[in-house]
């Protein structure tokens, strides 16, 4: 291995330690304070190992592990944009191209080409593998919304067809998941954690 390959590969592990200060809605059920992208990377790679029986289909662990720790470092230089953020969406996915242009062309292109590869098909949802990554990814705010003070979805008056709307993809990579997340919505409404 030369040394400059070691150097990029360095170079591109200190630049995306900053996600640990990328800042989301979701707050945490211990003391309320926001969730950092480095909280919600961590916390999804341990849901996919607990919850990989509920998956459809033969999945590849170590890619949906991958795929949890990369999929929002893209959020050091595009900012977390809010699911229910109807505005923010509409950029959202140019700003977020040129962002992983930026981060993943900083190591050896072989790595930044599969890294960035496995990224795009996170987005894309299109194999089982990323079906599965990204349930979780939308398991995990409600299982923190619901837990916690459900302050993301009060603060911003979300209602339950929001929530339904934008997490129903869940059934795609883990119907059981789904299932008990529509009872979770469900349970939030009638405790006044969402708005009808």
């Amino acid at each position: 291995m030369s040394d400059d390959r070691l150097q990029l590969q360095l170079d591109f592990v200190m630049a995306v330690d900053d996600l640990k200060h990328v800042t989301r809605q979701t707050t945490l059920r211990a003391d309320g304070r926001p969730e950092n992208d480095a909280e919600h990377s961590w916390h999804l790679a341990l849901m996919a190992i607990v919850l990989a029986e509920h998956a459809v289909g033969d999945i590849d662990l170590q890619r949906v592990l991958t795929m949890h720790i990369i999929h929002d470092i893209v959020e050091i230089i595009a900012g977390d944009t809010f699911i229910y953020d109807e505005a923010g969406q509409v950029s959202k996915d140019e700003r977020e191209r040129e962002a992983a242009k930026q981060l993943f062309g900083l190591l050896p292109q072989d790595q930044g080409d599969k890294l960035r590869g496995l990224w795009e098909e996170f987005e894309e949802r299109t194999t089982a593998d990323s079906r599965y990554a990204a349930s979780l990814d939308r398991l995990q705010p409600l299982l923190l919304n619901y837990h916690g003070d459900s302050a993301a979805w009060l603060k911003h008056g979300i209602r339950k067809e929001q929530v339904v709307k934008r997490n129903q993809h869940i059934q795609e990579g883990a119907p059981p998941l789904w299932a008990f997340a529509q009872q979770l919505i469900d349970r939030a409404v009638s405790e006044g954690k969402l708005k009808g």
